[in-house]
């Protein structure tokens, strides 16, 4: 059976220094990605055994930036998304497919809106040519896609939702584009199994004591095309696993 995990790690030295090792060793997937990098190329040697790794930078030093680890080579790796310079987009280190013989696996940190919505444009110009890049790779074979996606859908994944109507993230521009993601093929996956399940977080601010009361957004994800929704055997979230804002968030398949 599969096991899938996904977990911005808000800085890989640091999260290194708190236990990320023993947590890679201890979960034991056959595909671990992560987002939020914040590395250049050679600025940490972390290569597990059994595992081949693959690392995408962003342009900016201690910034973005995504890894994937996966147990089996995959047929092909392509990083960000076709026509991504003609396309605007800087080079952040924000996506990584890998193509195995039955589905694609695409890691991706989606880009934040930021504050009083500067980046809301681009965010919107990305989640358009990002959706029509998981369709195009969908009439091929099936998607997951998992990663910081930077944005609670529905008002149950967010602690405070009147409170945070126009924050980054929980904007309506935003939660549309992630309902029109949905709308063209795709489950999220921790919804499908769950979907009225509260106070299931991923992310926790640093400030205010907020993961110590649960006071959470769910921005986390492991979305599936809708034909292998019935593989889906659970989509789990680990808030007990420090070493981050976010927590890894996991997805087990059955077998094809």
């Amino acid at each position: 059976m599969p096991k899938l995990v996904s977990w911005n790690v808000n800085g890989f030295r640091a999260c290194l220094t708190k236990g990320f090792a023993e947590f890679f060793a201890f979960i034991d997937a056959d595909v671990l990605a992560l987002q939020e990098t914040k590395l250049q190329p050679g600025q940490v040697d972390f290569s597990p055994e059994g595992y081949v790794s693959y690392w995408h930078s962003a342009e900016k030093k201690g910034y973005s930036g995504t890894a994937v680890f996966a147990k089996r080579e995959p047929l092909s790796v392509a990083f960000d998304l076709p026509e991504h310079g003609k396309l605007g987009f800087p080079k952040e280190g924000r996506v990584i497919t890998l193509e195995y013989e039955d589905y694609y696996f695409v890691n991706c940190y989606t880009p934040n809106s930021q504050r009083e919505l500067l980046r809301l444009e681009h965010r919107m110009d990305w989640e358009e040519a990002f959706r029509a890049y998981l369709v195009e790779l969908d009439k091929l074979k099936p998607v997951i896609l998992c990663g910081d996606l930077n944005v609670a859908h529905r008002e149950i994944d967010i602690r405070h939702p009147a409170a945070n109507r126009r924050s980054a993230g929980f904007t309506d521009e935003e939660r549309g584009k992630f309902t029109e993601l949905l709308a063209a093929g795709f489950t999220d996956s921790f919804r499908h199994l769950y979907p009225e399940r509260k106070s299931a977080y991923t992310w926790w601010s640093y400030m205010g004591n907020a993961r110590a009361n649960n006071s959470g957004w769910r921005i986390d994800y492991f979305v599936v095309s809708d034909r292998l929704r019935p593989r889906v055997r659970d989509s789990v979230i680990l808030p007990e696993v420090m070493g981050s804002d976010h927590c890894p968030v996991m997805l087990e398949l059955e077998e094809a």
